[in-house]
């Protein structure tokens, strides 16, 4: 399977600069599972700036907000 890393950082909504798996979506999907956290383009904007990837802060952000993926 071929890695779409240009498309997929043209819509990757992380917004932490330094991080090297942004548009390599199967390698940020791994690290942050490993970590038991979720990936910043999942989170509403507001809550992925904080760079806080547990998913109490997504479950936090998504029941307090509303928020719908997608």
């Amino acid at each position: 399977m071929e890695c779409k890393q240009d498309k997929n950082k043209k819509n990757c909504g992380c917004t932490y600069s330094s991080c090297s798996k942004q548009g390599i979506c199967c390698e940020c999907i791994m690290y942050h599972k490993k970590m038991n956290e979720l990936p910043g383009c999942l989170f509403p904007p507001a809550a992925e700036r904080t760079y806080d990837r547990s998913v109490r802060k997504f479950i936090e952000a998504v029941t307090a907000n509303g928020y719908r993926l997608g």
